[in-house]
């Protein structure tokens, strides 16, 4: 599923192309034809996101709001235009660009209060210009393992399992410590750390997590091969040696997704802070 930087590099994406635009909305699948035919011919008034949740905005406040899940794919292209085909469920076109989105958990035209309520269900994005103590009000109170509050959609929009992965091993935070343990001065650094790793996220679409010293040129190393790109510490690299102590990671089930981490760098003894 693609995390919380994805989705708005791809609401600023949409603004680039059709903001103020006239554009032509189809759904060649068929599944939102009612909806697009609504929508056809009218500009694009906004594009954002919260979290890992799409919003298209529409002239009178109607608003198409997008979740890809596990499946989901959103694909730009220019002029000139391919036909669509018919597993798209939404198109938008312009002369020059056209966008085309297949296999969504969530494709529905929607109102300003339907949309506040989504907004209303999930917790602070580190993207966006969001209060972040409600965060640390739920996680200073959890039992919960941090690592399993960091991909609670309801705690912090946005982070999924690649950023919770890394954040964690960059402060050393052994991810099976409760929120309740954690302690303000270590939530903050964490939370501080999302904001730019994710923004760097947006900038580059694509997740690097590593510290210059240990990019490949600087360590002499490969660099990672991988379908998600990017330079990372621990997530997917399991029975791999760390990059910085040279022990094995390890990977385990946690909250329905594969967690993984430093058993050495990240270790249960760590004080709170």
């Amino acid at each position: 599923m693609p995390e919380g930087h994805t989705i708005h590099r791809l609401a600023l994406d949409h603004r680039e192309r059709f903001l103020d635009r006239e554009v032509r909305v189809s759904s060649p699948q068929g599944r939102f034809a009612a909806s697009a035919a609504l929508l056809d011919g009218r500009p694009l008034t906004a594009a954002e996101a919260h979290g890992k949740h799409l919003f298209l905005g529409f002239p009178g406040g109607d608003w198409v709001h997008v979740h890809l899940g596990l499946f989901g794919k959103l694909d730009f292209a220019t002029a000139p235009v391919p036909p669509p085909t018919d597993t798209v469920r939404l198109r938008l076109a312009t002369p020059t660009d056209c966008a085309d989105l297949r296999g969504p958990t969530t494709c529905a035209l929607i109102t300003e209060d339907d949309k506040r309520a989504v907004h209303d269900r999930l917790g602070p994005d580190p993207l966006r210009d969001d209060d972040p103590e409600p965060a640390w009000t739920r996680v200073s109170r959890s039992r919960s393992t941090v690592a399993a509050l960091l991909m609670d959609q309801k705690v912090v929009a946005g982070v999924g399992n690649v950023y919770r992965a890394e954040v964690l091993f960059r402060h050393g935070i052994d991810p099976y410590r409760t929120g309740r343990d954690l302690g303000r001065a270590v939530w903050d650094a964490l939370w501080t750390d999302l904001v730019a790793l994710m923004r760097e996220g947006v900038r580059n679409n694509r997740i690097d997590t590593v510290r210059p010293e240990h990019t490949p040129e600087a360590m002499g190393r490969p660099p990672r091969v991988d379908d998600h790109g990017g330079e990372v510490y621990v997530y997917r690299r399991d029975r791999r040696p760390c990059h910085v102590c040279g022990d094995e990671i390890r990977t385990a089930g946690l909250a329905a997704r594969n967690l993984f981490w430093c058993p050495t760098c990240q270790p249960t003894t760590v004080g709170t802070g």
